[in-house]
């Protein structure tokens, strides 16, 4: 039932382009694989077809950061929620960059200004798996949640980066994350 690609084909881009929210998953040599739901409109962008890029926001934790400055394999995947059913999954090799980094300030104009913008993830995808998503359950897609974007704004700048520096330095299996310069 599954379907390896070694690009992302145009009707594959046009399913990607309709969803809601993804999942990334990483792993550090040792230590915990790392799961992660990511959403909120406008940030993901398929650079091309073995290329994507997506704004990491601040969050509780950074352990994409971390994982990636030790191994840098990724696994990025979308279900089918509404519609014909559907599994993707893009597997291939990533970076991040942070506000200081060249990289950043060439790409950052991809995406819309959101608040507590933490770092851009750049994914150079070497397959593409489908599968059928069958047992993948309906889902109606109500509304993007605010609260981060509140938050965020509410912060300010200043106190975003001192959230970062009490929460985001290190993973929870004490990676450096490096969201500071060394």
């Amino acid at each position: 039932m599954a379907n390896f690609f070694n690009e992302i084909t145009p009707a594959l881009k046009t399913f990607i382009e309709g969803q809601h929210i993804f999942f990334v998953a990483t792993a550090a040599t040792e230590g915990r694989i790392n799961l992660s739901p990511k959403g909120l409109a406008d940030t993901f962008r398929i650079v091309d077809k073995n290329r994507v890029l997506w704004l990491n926001l601040t969050g509780s934790g950074n352990e994409t950061a971390a994982h990636i400055l030790q191994n840098d394999r990724m696994t990025i995947m979308f279900c089918s929620f509404e519609g014909k059913p559907l599994i993707l999954r893009l597997y291939g090799n990533a970076k991040v960059y942070h506000e200081r980094d060249i990289e950043f300030q060439n790409n950052k104009h991809l995406f819309p200004e959101i608040p507590g913008t933490r770092q851009i993830v750049d994914m150079i995808i070497e397959s593409v798996q489908t599968s059928c998503g069958y047992a993948v359950p309906f889902m109606d897609f109500k509304e993007e949640r605010q609260q981060l974007n509140a938050w965020a704004e509410k912060q300010g700048k200043e106190h975003i980066k001192n959230y970062w520096m009490e929460k985001n330095t290190k993973s929870i299996d004490g990676l450096e994350t490096n969201i500071f310069e060394d």
